[in-house]
């Protein structure tokens, strides 16, 4: 399934209910639906493998791993289009040049995505969401599951195993091989791609992300550690604010995370967390979206007067 946003997620259950293997590339059915998904999984006895990048490289790199061996999980990001810029300078350019930095927002450095992923990846959300379907993938906790920026995308990610020993997929920044791997696993097929040549490559750099540069990564894991409904939320309140910063209706980069951040609290007085619905799901969905237009009105109104 590569349906992009939460679009992807009834079709995806009605596969499941036919007893379809799910090569997964929609990441965002497993956030807003994992309460609903994931029993569905196990009730139909199929298989759900991821198909982007990450978490192709997080199940190759558990093969062969014993459970109960897993520590923890390390995401790899691009860093997205703002990552050779400090906290500072980002939020200066936002100030004083907005164009600038919604086209800029809209250009990965590193792969040829659509205009939706490589926005959540200038917002570092799209690791965000990340995290969430890694939770829900691996059955790692939040507190195990951890992101580093790794600019190169050589390093797809890693798997640290109980005793700290640290496994990591490598290769270029080339799709086809997490979606072939996802459906012929468990086999290895041979295909006509370029080898990877580390003497080529010279040198891996890795650093840590800066929250707050990157409110979206914190609210991603708030919601995850919530539960429930909220990742719904998060998600749905996420591609609204995505969709209208790319349509120019006037709002600014920095709006995104504070227009996601009021959809949860305001959220957390119908939030729900046990029992969780496909209905539930669906209208804590369409309330969002309805939350972040209604948001923006006041928020570009401001704009204007200003």
């Amino acid at each position: 399934t590569g349906i992009v946003g939460s679009a992807g997620l009834l079709p995806t259950i009605e596969a499941i209910k036919l007893g379809k293997d799910i090569a997964l590339a929609n990441k965002e059915t497993l956030i807003s639906g994992g309460p609903v998904i994931n029993p569905l999984v196990e009730k139909h006895g199929i298989n759900m493998l991821p198909a982007d990048s990450e978490h192709s490289a997080i199940f190759q790199c558990l093969q062969g791993v014993p459970p109960g061996g897993l520590r923890r999980i390390i995401l790899t990001a691009s860093g997205g289009a703002f990552r050779d810029l400090s906290k500072d300078e980002l939020f200066q350019m936002c100030e004083e040049d907005s164009a600038a930095v919604q086209k800029k927002a809209t250009t990965h450095p590193n792969w040829d995505m659509g205009a939706k992923i490589t926005l959540d990846s200038a917002t570092m959300m799209n690791k965000g969401l990340e995290v969430i379907e890694a939770h829900y993938l691996f059955g790692a906790s939040y507190e195990d599951i951890d992101i580093v920026i790794h600019p190169q995308s050589i390093v797809h990610s890693m798997v640290e195993t109980q005793d700290t020993s640290c496994i990591a997929q490598l290769g270029w920044a080339d799709m086809r091989l997490p979606i072939v791997y996802s459906v012929s696993w468990p086999h290895r097929l041979k295909m006509p791609y370029k080898p990877l040549n580390l003497a080529e490559i010279g040198s891996l750099t890795f650093k840590a992300p800066d929250r707050e540069k990157y409110p979206c990564i914190q609210l991603a894991y708030d919601a995850g550690k919530m539960g429930g409904t909220m990742t719904a939320v998060l998600n749905a309140a996420n591609e609204a604010a995505n969709e209208m910063f790319r349509e120019d209706v006037g709002l600014g980069f920095l709006d995104i995370p504070k227009l996601i951040e009021g959809a949860m609290e305001a959220h957390k007085e119908d939030f729900k967390d046990k029992d969780v619905t496909l209905d539930d799901i669906l209208s804590c969905d369409a309330w969002a979206r309805e939350y972040v237009a209604e948001e923006t009105k006041s928020v570009t109104k401001q704009a204007l007067i200003l």
